[in-house]
């Protein structure tokens, strides 16, 4: 018997394996080899916003932490909030009565927080000097708006990093500046 019989021998014993791929559109498909693949389902690669999250969390007087969900004009109003800050990803809809603001931010450990924070604080200072309420948003209320209240806490109000992580973490419990933007505030707390 030749060694290439015995390779094809020894290939008929395997056992049909079963394969999923998933593409980058979401779609779900089950391979079984010399089978049609079969489509089995759908499963976005990201994580679908079931859970609308419309309470911003007052972090000290004036300032408010929240995702892009608090820019409802319900959510607005509730917390007579006059003055909205989006952080990468822009309000879905503005509100004649309402001061709006969009800052260019992607959620990257390599992000420069330096040039950002030097457009948000005066922005924020402004709104507070008012004694109006302040939205500071992103998508998710947890890296970015986290890193620039942070940030406002230790340039404008001179709190050390953990007390203004602290602050905002306690008023805001899911926020997760990432490691990049944790590392340059810290840098600033000093």
């Amino acid at each position: 018997m030749s060694f290439s019989e015995s390779i094809k021998r020894q290939k008929e014993k395997l056992q049909k394996t079963v394969t999923f791929v998933k593409y980058v559109d979401g779609r779900i498909f089950k391979e079984i080899k010399d089978e049609h693949p079969q489509f089995v389902g759908k499963q976005y690669g990201f994580v679908v916003d079931e859970m609308p999250d419309k309470v911003p969390a007052k972090v000290i007087d004036n300032i408010y932490l929240g995702s892009q969900d608090c820019c409802e004009i319900e959510v607005l109003d509730k917390f007579n909030i006059k003055f909205v800050l989006s952080i990468g990803v822009e309000a879905p809809i503005k509100y004649d009565d309402i001061t709006y603001k969009f800052i260019e931010c992607m959620d990257l450990p390599e992000t420069n927080l330096t040039p950002i924070l030097r457009e948000c604080i005066p922005f924020i200072e402004y709104a507070v000097k008012q004694h109006h309420n302040i939205l500071v948003h992103c998508n998710a209320g947890v890296s970015r708006s986290s890193s620039v209240v942070i940030g406002y806490l230790l340039i404008d109000r001179k709190y050390s990093y953990l007390q203004a992580y602290n602050v905002v973490k306690t008023a805001r419990s899911c926020i997760n500046p990432n490691a990049g933007f944790e590392k340059q505030l810290q840098h600033l707390g000093r």
